[in-house]
């Protein structure tokens, strides 16, 4: 059977053995806007905030580790496939190159059009761009050519995402569309439309064989790679702006803007997980 457990039960059933733990990293001055994993290392991780930084943490040590300072108020963020590059954008549209090594910045692009979320492919040698015309911008990396632009969708495009194997991508708009891209031909394959509202998150399952997707609407939908067919749909009890699978595992993690039951205007900061019979 499918179960959606909070982090808050899971703790509760792996106090016994004490391998579950909560940490809080401080330092940043304002609010984290984005954070993501290095892409190897399952202790590395780096978050841009609107404090005008890029924060790198080491989740073993329970440390910061580096603090770099960036030219405006960060919003989103990417690790390079090689883990040795961080890429974070701004408000102005500013997308800062960060050497992982030296924590130092090696280059800035101003772009003159809204740009969403980053992404390199998987072999590291062209950087993506989601923008607010539904286009996706394909640049050459490192010289940061404009190579191939998409249009995409007829609405902004929001977020994109690389599957394990790099034979696809997936981008998700305000269209309410999910489109499913095939990276040596750049043609859209596949789009998943069950959802009604903007699309704000995608993911990847670990195998490259499910697509998780969210908006506004009260669910969560999984959906087949290769058939575009529903396998599952998780209810929810607010919109979800953040889904994310596990790296080994058909665990699904995502988070709702819930509110405490007890304070209506607080958000409850809860993160759930949907686990797949198969193997959870």
């Amino acid at each position: 059977m499918s179960a959606i457990r909070t982090f808050s039960e899971i703790d509760e059933i792996n106090s016994k053995d004490d391998k579950s733990k909560e940490y809080t990293f401080k330092g940043h001055g304002d609010s984290v806007d984005q954070l993501c994993w290095h892409p190897t290392n399952p202790d590395l991780l780096s978050t841009a905030s609107l404090d005008k930084t890029v924060r790198i943490w080491d989740a073993k040590s329970q440390k910061g580790i580096a603090n770099i300072q960036t030219k405006g108020e960060n919003i989103n963020i990417c690790w390079s496939p090689n883990g040795q590059t961080i890429a974070v954008g701004n408000k102005e549209d500013l997308v800062t190159f960060i050497d992982v090594r030296t924590h130092k910045i090696v280059s800035d692009q101003q772009f003159k059009f809204e740009v969403n979320e980053l992404s390199w492919n998987n072999d590291n040698s062209f950087f993506f761009l989601t923008n607010g015309q539904g286009c996706i911008y394909i640049l050459s990396y490192p010289e940061l050519q404009i190579k191939q632009i998409l249009n995409a969708h007829p609405a902004n495009c929001i977020c994109i995402e690389f599957e394990q194997t790099g034979k696809y991508f997936a981008t998700g708009s305000v269209d309410a569309l999910v489109s499913l891209w095939d990276v040596e031909t750049l043609v859209c394959v596949r789009t998943f439309s069950r959802l009604e509202w903007p699309v704000r998150t995608i993911s990847f399952s670990y195998d490259s064989n499910m697509l998780a997707s969210a908006s506004e609407d009260h669910l969560v939908d999984i959906a087949d790679v290769n058939t575009g067919e529903k396998i599952a749909e998780v209810p929810c009890e607010s919109p979800t702006f953040t889904v994310a699978w596990h790296p080994k595992r058909h665990l699904l993690a995502f988070a709702c803007d819930d509110k405490d039951k007890h304070m209506r205007e607080r958000d409850a900061g809860t993160v759930k997980l949907f686990g797949l019979s198969s193997d959870s």
